[in-house]
């Protein structure tokens, strides 16, 4: 299996405060890695070292075999980056943009004009591209961001929550644009707050919190680990739930709950449809009248609460650095 990016103890200190604490990262080629964990965890701070914008204390990084620390001159030839807020020039066209980018880069006249086209196709902003990117959508503006990272065909592209702000409709954009990125063998990195997008767009998922690996593995290992199916049945007005309870405790997986004031009874399972038919059976020849049943299967939403102790998006409570002046690498 090769490694696109191979990130090993990472350290970032400011001052007393340590932001990063031996984080470690591999992501294979040609696939999707997702970067979790509350605001201020150290997402952004992590992706600012890889993609050799920022200096950590301690740890090494290499990206497409070239050693970030030592080379990051090579290493950005090799990295594209689409930070938070788009980069474009809003008194420019999107054609302009991309040529100006690509010519950065050292390309021909002819081949900027050439990828610029290319890209702007790709990304579905053809229409508008002698338009000025000031007048350009959110969604429209984050496309035209994202086609300049790709101008050099980089081997990894980092999104650091690339659809922040975003409709669900150019949400929806972006997911199909990384898609096709993948599909056609580019290493993602990615960092998101929104769970259902690193559940439907990476491969693994590495979850950190106050600058630290607490959790690793795919979507559904990261689910399992925090236990089966949780069925959850809600009684008929006056049944007894003591009752309700014993048989659950028979078909389910530890303890069942009832929460006090509730008509709901609920027991983890470990296979969610077959148990919830065996408890209805069950609960009906006890002479317990159920209204419904459902069967919920955590989410990453679940996970993240159970790991963090906090929903997705909230601020972590140490203060992080992110307003320190930073030692860009040269």
């Amino acid at each position: 299996m090769s490694l696109a990016v191979e990130v090993t103890g990472l350290v970032k200190n400011y001052g007393k405060v340590r932001v990063l604490d031996q984080i470690d990262l591999q992501i294979p080629t040609g696939t999707v890695m997702g970067l979790l964990g509350p605001n201020g965890a150290g997402k952004t701070t992590t992706v600012r070292i890889v993609t050799t914008l920022l200096r950590p204390t301690a740890g090494s990084v290499r990206v497409a075999g070239v050693d970030v620390l030592r080379d990051p001159s090579a290493a950005r030839k090799r990295i594209g980056l689409s930070g938070q807020y788009a980069a474009v020039d809003t008194n420019l066209s999107g054609y302009e943009n991309l040529r100006m980018v690509a010519r950065l880069y050292g390309m021909p006249a002819r081949q900027a004009t050439a990828r610029a086209v290319e890209l702007l196709a790709a990304l579905g902003l053809e229409h508008a591209a002698h338009r000025r990117a000031g007048t350009y959508s959110g969604g429209m503006a984050r496309r035209l961001d994202l086609a300049g990272a790709l101008v050099a065909r980089p081997a990894v592209v980092v999104l650091d929550e690339p659809t922040t702000g975003l409709d669900p409709r150019g949400r929806l954009d972006m997911w199909r644009v990384i898609g096709e990125l993948v599909d056609d063998g580019t290493t993602v990195l990615l960092t998101t707050q929104y769970l259902e997008e690193a559940d439907l767009l990476a491969d693994r998922i590495t979850v950190i919190d106050h600058g630290r690996v607490i959790a690793r593995g795919s979507a559904d290992e990261l689910k399992t680990s925090i236990g089966g199916d949780r069925l959850t049945v809600t009684l008929a007005a006056g049944q007894d739930a003591e009752v309700a309870l014993a048989v659950l405790a028979h078909v389910g997986i530890g303890e069942p709950s009832h929460e006090a004031g509730t008509d709901e009874a609920s027991v983890v399972v470990g296979d969610g449809s077959r148990t919830m038919v065996e408890a209805l059976r069950r609960l009906d020849d006890a002479g317990v009248c159920v209204v419904d049943a459902n069967v919920h299967r955590p989410s990453l939403d679940d996970v993240f609460l159970s790991l963090t102790g906090k929903p997705s998006g909230a601020p972590d409570e140490e203060a992080q650095a992110d307003d320190v002046q930073e030692e860009i690498m040269s």
